[in-house]
Parts: C-alpha cells; sequence; structure tokens
C-alpha cells in the first residue's frame, strides 16, 4: 500500500467484497511503510480499534496509521471515526462506501488540523468523492500537516513544565454554587503543579456516571476539545476509583488524574526535610497500593526461572507485598519523628514557654504572618502547599518574655485520607499549642466555606477547645470599610501580613494574653 495513495483498487475491492459477504465492516491500519498492521472485522455500523499503544512519539507527529475500512448504507464518517481520528491522532481516516452489489462507490475521509480557536473542529472532512475521483496524496498532506503542527507549536508560549490540561468537575444540582469554587481551586492545584490549564469543563448531571464520571458522550466531547487545544492531561475534581480511571484512560488516550494525585504531585515537588519527604512517599504508596492490578498487565505473570517456578506469588503479589512492607517501614520512621517531636514540645512545655500555633486554610498567608511577626526569612511563595514542614521560629516580647510561634501546614477542603493520616504527626504541633492563630484569606470569595474546613479539622484532632483568634489576612486586597467592620462585629483581627503596622493590635492582644496573664483564658 504505497504511502502517496490513499488506497489501491486492488484493496478497496478486497475490503468492499467481504464486507458485503459479511453483512459487517471492515478496515485495514497501514503504517507509512505500506505494512497492513491490523485487519478489523467490525459490525454493521462500526468497527472497534485495537489498542495501539499511547499518544504520537512526540508533540507535532501523527500516530503514522491510517484506516481505511468501509461503510454498508453509503454513510458519511460518523461520530465514533472522527473521535478515533482526533484521539489517536492517525495520519487519515478513510471510510469506502460500499454498492449493492459489493463494489467501491464513494469515498469520505478526514485528517487531522491544528486549531487557533475553541469554535473550530480539530479535523477536517472530504466527501462523498467517486472512487474513480479521487486524488489525494497522502505522502505530502502528512508532511505538510506535521511541519504546520510542529510551527504551531513553537509559536505557543511555554507556560507549564508538565504540559497543558482540561480540569473537569462534576456536580449535582444542589451544589452548583461550590462547584465553581472547587473548580477554580483545582485551576490553582494545577498550576501550582506546574501545568497549564488551558480549558475547564463544570458538568451538571442528576448522578455521577458510574463508569465514565462524565457520561460516555461528553467525555468524547472532551476529547475532542482536548485535540483542540493539544492538551495531554485530563484532570477529575474528585476521586477516581481504579476501575474509573481505567475506563477513561482507554477512551481518552490522555493521561488521567484525580484530585488526590494532583495533591499528592504538589506535595511531593514541595518537600524537603526527611520527615515531609517521608509523609508524601507513605501517602503516594497508600495511594497507589489498591492500584497496582491496573498499572500493567505483565505485572499479572507468574515470575520465571530459577526460584521462580511452580505455583508461587505472581508479579502482582510480590509487588503488592513490597507496597505493604514499604508502607510499614515508613510508618515505623514516622512515629520516630513524631517521638523526637514529642520531645521538643515537652522541653517547651517544662521551660514555661507558650507555643502559638498558625493554622488555616493552604495559601491564607500563614508563612508570610510568620516572616513578619519574627522578622524571618523563611520561602514565601504564591502557591497552594507552599509550606510542608512546621517551622518554629521565638517571637520576643518587652520584659525579656519569648513565645514559639509555629506554622503548620495549610489544608485544603476534601484533604486526601491518604495525606491526613500520612501528615497527622505534622498536625500534632497544633494539639500542644497555648493558643491558635486561624489564618483566613478575605479576599477568598470562598473563606466561609475555608473556616468550615478547619473547624472540621480540628474537631478530628480533638482540639476544637483550645483558644484561637481569627486573623482575616490580605485587607489589602478588599475595600477598607469591610476591613473595619470586621473588627468591630467580630471582635477578630482584620491585617495584612505584608504590613508590619497592621500587626499591632494583634501583638498586643498576644502578650496581654500570654504573658500578662496568669493562665490562659477559657476563651479568647
Amino acid at each position: 500500500m504505497p504511502f502517496d495513495q490513499l488506497s489501491t483498487p486492488e484493496l478497496a475491492r478486497s475490503l468492499c467484497s467481504v464486507s458485503h459477504l459479511t453483512g459487517r465492516q471492515v478496515g485495514v491500519l497501514i503504517d507509512r511503510s505500506g505494512l497492513v498492521n491490523f485487519v478489523i472485522v467490525g459490525d454493521a455500523t462500526k468497527v472497534m480499534l485495537p489498542d495501539i499503544g499511547r499518544l504520537r512519539a512526540r508533540e507535532g507527529r501523527f500516530r503514522g496509521l491510517r484506516l481505511v475500512h468501509t461503510h454498508l448504507r453509503s454513510e458519511a464518517l460518523s461520530r465514533d471515526d472522527l473521535v478515533d481520528l482526533t484521539r489517536l491522532r492517525l495520519d487519515l481516516m478513510v471510510a469506502i462506501c460500499v454498492s449493492q452489489d459489493g463494489q467501491p462507490q464513494k469515498v469520505h475521509y478526514a485528517h487531522c488540523i491544528p486549531v487557533d480557536t475553541p469554535a473550530k473542529d480539530p479535523f477536517r472532512k472530504f466527501g462523498p468523492i467517486p472512487y474513480g475521483q479521487l486524488a489525494c496524496n497522502p505522502a505530502e498532506l502528512i508532511t505538510a500537516l506535521e511541519a504546520e503542527y510542529a510551527r504551531a507549536a513553537r509559536l505557543r508560549p511555554v507556560s507549564a513544565r508538565d504540559g497543558r490540561a482540561i480540569v473537569i468537575h462534576v456536580s449535582d444540582k444542589a451544589h452548583v454554587a461550590r462547584a465553581h469554587d472547587s473548580l477554580r481551586e483545582l485551576r490553582e492545584l494545577a498550576r501550582t503543579a506546574g501545568v497549564e490549564v488551558a480549558d475547564s469543563i463544570c458538568q451538571i448531571r442528576e448522578r455521577m456516571d458510574a463508569k465514565y464520571v462524565l457520561g460516555k458522550g461528553k467525555l468524547e466531547d472532551v476529547v475532542l476539545r482536548a485535540m483542540q487545544l493539544d492538551v495531554n492531561v485530563l484532570m477529575f475534581d474528585c476521586n477516581l476509583s481504579p476501575a474509573q480511571a481505567s475506563a477513561i484512560s482507554q477512551v481518552s488516550d490522555l493521561k488521567i488524574l484525580d484530585r488526590t494525585q494532583l495533591i499528592l504531585d504538589v506535595f511531593a515537588q514541595h518537600a524537603h526535610s526527611r520527615d515531609g519527604k517521608l509523609q508524601v512517599e507513605s501517602a503516594q504508596m497508600r495511594y497507589l497500593l489498591p492500584r497496582l492490578g491496573r498499572k500493567d498487565d505483565s505485572l499479572s505473570r507468574l515470575t520465571g526461572g530459577i526460584g521462580g517456578r511452580g505455583p508461587g506469588e505472581t508479579k502482582l503479589e510480590i509487588g503488592r507485598r513490597r507496597a505493604h512492607e514499604r508502607i510499614v517501614h515508613l510508618e515505623r520512621q514516622l512515629k520516630q519523628i513524631s517521638a523526637q517531636r514529642m520531645q521538643r514540645r515537652f522541653r517547651r512545655k517544662r521551660n514555661q514557654t507558650p507555643v502559638v500555633a498558625i493554622v488555616g486554610y493552604t495559601n491564607a498567608g500563614k508563612s508570610t504572618l510568620l516572616n513578619t511577626l519574627t522578622y524571618s526569612s523563611e520561602g514565601v511563595e504564591n502557591k497552594l502547599f507552599a509550606t510542608l514542614d512546621p517551622r518554629s521560629r521565638r517571637l520576643r516580647f518587652p520584659k525579656e518574655r519569648e513565645v514559639v510561634i509555629t506554622d503548620t501546614v495549610g489544608l485544603i477542603r476534601n484533604l486526601p485520607k491518604e495525606l491526613f493520616a500520612a501528615f497527622r504527626a505534622t498536625f500534632e504541633e497544633a494539639t500542644e499549642a497555648d493558643l491558635l492563630l486561624h489564618v483566613i484569606d478575605i479576599s477568598d470569595p470562598a473563606h466561609d466555606q475555608h473556616i468550615d474546613t478547619l473547624e472540621r479539622m480540628l474537631v478530628e484532632l480533638s482540639i476544637e477547645g483550645t483558644p484561637r483568634i481569627k486573623v482575616y489576612n490580605k485587607i489589602d486586597r478588599i475595600d477598607p470599610e469591610h476591613a473595619k467592620l470586621l473588627t468591630r462585629t467580630k471582635g477578630d483581627f482584620a491585617i495584612s501580613a505584608t504590613d508590619s503596622r497592621t500587626l499591632k493590635p494583634l501583638l498586643e492582644h498576644l502578650q496581654i494574653t500570654l504573658l500578662h496573664n496568669a493562665g490562659l483564658p477559657s476563651s479568647v
């Protein structure tokens, strides 16, 4: 099958003859060297393509395969044909219409094209063309298209190191308002992870599809959208079961991430200390353990060779056992770290040094507040989970009195249970504190939900009775009158953590509460 011909008479007649006799669509996948890689027999309306691997070898390249198949009812290219064309980045999708006497009659074909606006389709269709009038040269066409794709890729600004993504949220009608806040948070997580968000999709439906989350039809629309925008990652704002992740991956041929995987990736990037890395690895192992069986089909094979013959453990069983052993090892090390933290807290208590823990939602400004209060220079970034390791600094008041201020890990709604279990030792820094500073980003539209998230976490840690002060941060981003209203009506503190002048009332309150009183009051 020459690369410069759409189809040869011999191939077309053979396909049409078999299709006419069987009443089924018949097709072949042909590579650029002219070899037939697969022969496919479908039903009367479609053919099911075999697993031909992941996406193109590199950006701007097509698959190197074209599908030539038959249509029994003289119909044009179907939606399934166009989805397969764009999803798999095939060179060409060709449909030969079979006449009533089993001869090639008309031809429809399509190829992918780069698009510069979302309104355009990522493919171009041709036909119906009488079979004897075909004049397409695939060799010239594909070469020109790949050059055009490469040129478009060079012109696109490089704004992310880990590719482009579409973020997806599925919600019922009762939670539409929260859906947009959650989707905005997912976009911020993606940005923190180093991924450029090309588009976001929020689908409202009665209930989540058990297999595809979105539903098969909507997922195919998302795949076409991904091809339009040259996206290589789909991010779901929910936790996917292993079966769901596998089913979506098979339909899309894109990398699939759920909310937990994205948060784990952000944690892995920001973990620098030994205990932070141990906690991240423990959470990752707990998350991956039930998914080991779907990672690679080869894991289900029996081990072979010396020492591996006979009815022994499969590779999958060995992988799970080693994962369990690694989790146990990590838990043992995390317990040692927790014991060391407990000793440090005991020494502080013995020295009667008051401890203040800064808690709050992620990216609320906790580290910035610590730096401003203690004149330190810890790393601060406008990203989610920039701080994973507890940081303790001393704050000296007049009359040579000190308190220890500890910065803790930020929280996020629906924090994965694997992460909460792994970072429980970190959260324990707040359990021994004499006072909690609850930092709230008042400029965030969802700050009320953030407050509820922290309250639930305090209950889970059994420290809801610890005295705490609400500190509304980033007042420089809101209306000044609204900031004054906060302090008058709620009796809390409105500050800008980057401006030390706004911290004076808070510092005076801390000094009176922690140092001048004989003991902490029951409420602050």
